[in-house]
C-alpha cells in the first residue's frame, strides 16, 4: 500500500475546508484504487456503476476524473490515462497533483480489479457517514434558531426527508446535475420502452387501450383522475392497483438494483372508505361476487368458495391500505417515504385529493393548490406515478353533453396546472338511464332502449391533458354488478366478447 499512498497526501488541497479536529471521514487511497482499477479495466465500471457516483468521491479532482470516465464509458469508448489526458490536461485541481502524469500513476498502482467492489463499498459508506455528520449540524442548526415560521415539527420532516433521500441515493441534497447526467437518464428511459418493442416506459395499467395512449405510468408523473359521483373513480382506481400489484414480479433493474420488473408495489391512501370496504370492493372484482351481496354474506357455496380463493391469492400482492381520515398533505408524504423504504413503493394513488388537509385554513383555493404541489413533489421524490382522484363541480350537470372538461375541475386552477395527465370518467350509461321515458310512450321508450343497448357496459376516459403525449378517449367495457373496468373489445377483433383483462 506504501506506492499508492506515495502518490499523494491523506488530505488534498481541493478537499472541503474543515480544521484538523473536524476533517470528514474518507479515504483517498480507496479512491485511488477504485479509479485506478477503472482506468485499467472498464469493465471494472459496470459492477461498481450502480452503488458509486461522482460525488461520492472525497475529492473534487477524484469526482472529475470519474466522471469523465463514466461518461466515455457509457458511450462504449474507451477510458484511459491517455484517453482523459485531453478532458482534464487543463484542470487545475490536476495539475497541482502533476497533471496527466498522476492519471498514468493512478493506472500503474492499482493492486487488483478484482477488489474494487470492496474499495467501492468503503468509498460510498464513507460519503454516506460524511452525508450524516453534515446532516446532523444543519438538523442542530436549525433546531437552536428559534424562529415563528420554523416549527419543529415541519423541521421533523424536512430532516425525515433528507434522511430518506440519503438512505435511497448517498446523498441528502440533489442540487444542480449536469446535462449529461439528465441525457443518460433520458437515453435509459428511452431503451426500457426499446427493450420492450416499443412498448410502455412506464407501469402497465393492465388496460391496453389505456396503456397505448399514456405510454404506462411514468414515474415522477402526477395524475388526475377526476369525474362526478357514481361514475366509477374509486373503481378504476382500484381495478389499476389490483392489476399493477397482481403483475408484481421481481428481479434486477437495468442499473444493478433489485426492484420491480414487472408490476410493482401499490400505496393506497383511502380518506373516504374504510381498509375493509376497499378490499371487499377489490375482492368482489377478482371473484366476480357482486360488492353487495359479499356485504350481506348472500352467497353460494361456489361464490364463496371463489371468494375465499380470490382472498388467499390477494394475501401475497404488494397492495398497502392506509384508510386515516382528513390526513395532511405532509403526513402523506412522511408515510409513503416510511413505506417505499420498508416494503417498497411503485404507484401511489389517493382517493381522493379533496379530502386532503393543507395547512391554509382560510382560503381554499390555497390549499389545494399546496395539496397538488406537495403530490407532485411526491411523485418526484420518490420517482413514483401518484394518481390522484378528484371530484369534480356541479358544471357537468347543467350541460347537455355530460363529458367533462379540464374546467369543471373542482376549487382550484391549480389542479389542472400540476397534474402531467388529466383523465375523466366518463359513463353514458349513467345519464341515459336517468333518462327513461314512460312506458306508455311507445316509440320514445323504444329509441332509449335502442340507445341504452348501445352505451350499455360501456365507458370512457376523456385524457383531457397529457404533458408528454395525446390527449383523447380511451373506450372500456364497465361491468357495474363487480364495479369494473376492462379492456373493450373492438367489432373488428371478433365477437369474443370484451376482455376485461383479469
Amino acid at each position: 500500500m506504501t506506492e499508492i499512498t506515495a502518490l499523494r497526501p491523506m488530505v488534498p488541497a481541493a478537499a472541503p475546508a474543515a480544521s484538523e479536529a473536524e476533517v470528514l471521514p474518507h479515504n483517498i487511497e480507496a479512491e485511488q484504487q477504485l479509479l485506478g482499477a477503472i482506468l485499467t479495466n472498464n469493465e471494472v465500471f459496470d459492477r461498481i456503476s450502480s452503488l458509486v457516483k461522482a460525488e461520492h468521491f472525497f475529492d473534487p479532482v477524484h469526482q472529475r476524473i470519474f466522471q469523465v470516465a463514466a461518461a466515455r464509458i457509457q458511450k462504449n469508448a474507451l477510458a484511459s490515462p491517455v484517453t482523459l489526458k485531453a478532458f482534464l490536461e487543463d484542470d487545475p485541481g490536476l495539475k497541482e497533483l502533476g497533471g496527466p502524469a498522476y492519471l498514468v500513476r493512478l493506472a500503474g498502482a492499482a493492486i487488483s480489479a478484482y477488489a474494487a467492489r470492496d474499495y467501492a463499498q468503503m468509498v460510498y459508506d464513507l460519503a454516506v457517514r460524511r452525508e450524516l455528520i453534515q446532516l446532523g449540524r444543519d438538523i442542530a442548526a436549525q433546531a437552536a434558531k428559534v424562529e415563528v415560521a420554523s416549527e419543529p415539527k415541519d423541521q421533523i420532516i424536512e430532516a425525515e426527508q433528507r434522511l430518506y433521500k440519503l438512505g435511497e441515493q448517498g446523498v441528502a441534497e440533489r442540487g444542480f446535475q449536469s446535462f449529461l447526467k439528465a441525457v443518460t437518464d433520458a437515453v435509459n428511459v428511452a431503451n426500457a420502452a426499446y427493450q420492450r418493442d416499443g412498448g410502455l416506459a412506464g407501469i402497465s395499467t393492465g388496460l391496453v387501450d389505456m396503456d397505448k395512449k399514456l405510454g404506462g405510468l411514468h414515474p415522477s408523473d402526477l395524475l388526475i383522475l377526476a369525474g362526478r359521483p357514481s361514475m366509477g373513480k374509486t373503481s378504476l382506481a382500484t381495478n389499476i392497483a389490483f392489476n399493477i400489484v397482481k403483475a408484481y414480479k421481481r428481479g434486477r433493474l437495468p442499473d444493478g438494483t433489485e426492484g420491480a420488473v414487472e408490476g410493482g408495489a401499490v400505496g393506497f391512501f383511502s380518506l373516504e372508505m374504510s381498509a375493509e370496504q376497499l378490499a371487499a370492493r377489490i375482492l368482489s372484482e377478482a371473484a366476480e361476487v357482486p360488492s353487495e351481496q359479499i356485504r350481506r354474506g348472500d352467497m353460494t357455496e361456489q361464490e364463496f368458495r371463489r371468494f375465499v380463493e380470490a382472498a388467499k391469492a390477494l394475501e401475497a400482492c404488494p397492495l398497502y391500505i392506509d384508510d386515516t381520515p382528513a390526513l395532511p398533505i405532509s403526513q402523506v408524504a412522511a408515510r409513503a417515504r416510511r413505506l417505499k423504504r420498508t416494503h417498497g413503493l411503485d404507484v401511489l394513488i389517493i382517493d381522493y385529493l379533496q379530502l386532503l388537509k393543507g395547512s391554509s385554513k382560510d382560503n381554499r383555493v390555497q390549499e389545494v393548490s399546496e395539496i397538488t404541489q406537495g403530490l407532485k413533489a411526491i411523485a418526484k421524490e420518490l420517482n413514483i406515478p401518484v394518481i390522484a382522484l378528484s371530484q369534480l363541480s356541479r358544471a357537468v350537470e347543467s350541460r347537455d353533453d355530460k363529458r367533462p372538461q379540464l374546467s369543471d375541475l373542482r376549487e382550484s386552477g391549480s389542479i389542472e396546472q400540476d397534474a402531467d395527465v388529466v383523465m375523466f370518467v366518463f359513463r353514458e350509461e349513467y345519464y341515459r338511464e336517468r333518462e327513461k321515458p314512460g312506458d306508455h310512450e311507445l316509440e320514445k321508450m323504444a329509441q332509449w332502449q335502442a340507445l341504452m343497448e348501445s352505451v350499455h357496459g360501456k365507458a370512457e376516459v376523456i385524457i383531457g391533458k397529457q404533458r408528454h403525449g395525446p390527449i383523447g378517449t380511451v373506450e372500456l367495457s364497465f361491468e357495474g354488478r363487480f364495479t369494473r373496468f376492462g379492456n373493450l373489445a373492438k367489432p373488428w377483433q371478433g365477437s369474443g366478447g370484451p376482455d376485461v383483462g383479469f
